[in-house]
């Protein structure tokens, strides 16, 4: 397992990542998580990602549990705060209360005294980013948190978090970004990569596999196979319907011969581009099963001509969407993306 520096910071985390959004405490029992986590483990995954909203703090419980017997300072642990973990109105957002009662909370649930990397999950409209950005720092000068990051937050959010960082004399600032990104979804491209690039802050990116749609295993015409996310119960098939139309299955169809004149699998293929990018430090893996782990992590470490990336946009030509106004709106696909009936 390859690792990369996290943006111009002093971290490194592996090229994988190992997520557990919609899985452990959902779609998986406790044995199939605690499995999944020990093949990342021995795939040589170090840094795992989580949140407090994920299966109600359930997914936190179960990563932390797994990760108990191993030595803490060979991981890097991420988790965030923002969305709603409640019903009261501190139960939400980026306040000062919200963020350092939800630290507190994430760490008791992960069984450990701080995390590597702690993020806001989406930018709180609400709340004074001032206050924001203070509650950040204090965590990180009373040791509770290593480096601060952000996930779906648009470019201008970015510019004005790290200037107002510095226009106070903060000691930390933000160093990573988690946005979806992946051959299809490439909204982050046109504004949040550039910026991102120019200040050193790095990207780990999730759904790289766009819900496990660019695997392959979703065909045009044909209704998903038993035992995929798309025929689960649960929160997973809202997400997948978006790319589960047959003109956007059948394009993907069309990778499976650069796939293999590649020597990859298509999930590979698809893992490989999202680490092919400049600015790409690690692509967040989700899996419901150790093999899926296994096979993932293998894509670290390839790496892919440019011709094999000019012939993949060349099969997915107009399909790609590039808008950067859905930075934050990752349900708002293209209406080719999406099947009629789901």
């Amino acid at each position: 397992m390859d690792h990369r520096r996290l943006g111009r910071s002093g971290l490194h985390i592996s090229e994988i990542t190992y997520g557990n959004w919609l899985t452990h405490g959902e779609l998986v029992g406790r044995e199939s998580a605690l499995a999944c986590i020990r093949a990342a483990l021995d795939a040589g995954i170090s840094t795992f990602d989580t949140a407090d909203v994920y299966a109600h703090g359930a997914a936190e419980e179960v990563l932390g549990e797994a990760l108990r017997p191993v030595r803490r300072s060979s991981v890097e642990i991420a988790t965030k705060v923002c969305l709603p973990t409640g019903e009261g109105p501190n139960d939400r957002g980026l306040s000062r209360k919200h963020i350092l009662e939800s630290c507190h909370a994430s760490l008791r649930r992960l069984g450990t005294d701080y995390v590597d990397l702690y993020q806001a999950h989406r930018f709180d409209e609400r709340t004074p980013l001032d206050e924001t950005l203070v509650a950040f720092d204090d965590l990180v000068r009373q040791g509770k948190v290593l480096y601060l990051g952000v996930s779906e937050w648009t470019a201008p959010q970015i510019r004005a978090a790290l200037d107002l960082a510095e226009e106070m004399g903060l000691r930390s600032r933000i160093v990573a970004n988690q946005p979806q990104y992946n051959m299809l979804w490439r909204v982050i491209e046109p504004e949040v990569l550039p910026l991102c690039r120019s200040a050193g802050v790095g990207q780990l990116v999730f759904q790289p596999l766009a819900q496990g749609v660019l695997t392959g295993k979703y065909l045009p015409g044909r209704p998903p196979p038993e035992g995929t996310r798309a025929s689960s119960a649960g929160r997973a098939p809202r997400f997948i319907r978006r790319v589960l139309g047959d003109e956007l299955l059948e394009r993907i169809q069309q990778l499976r011969p650069l796939a293999d004149e590649a020597g990859l699998s298509m999930a590979q293929l698809a893992i490989a581009w999202t680490l092919h990018q400049d600015g790409v430090n690690s692509a967040i893996i989700g899996a419901t099963r150790p093999e899926q782990v296994t096979e993932n992590a293998a894509a670290a470490g390839v790496r892919l001509s440019g011709d094999l990336i000019v012939k993949i946009d060349a099969v997915l030509g107009d399909l790609v969407d590039r808008d950067p106004t859905k930075t934050a709106r990752m349900m708002a696909v293209k209406a080719a993306w999406s099947r009629e009936e789901a």
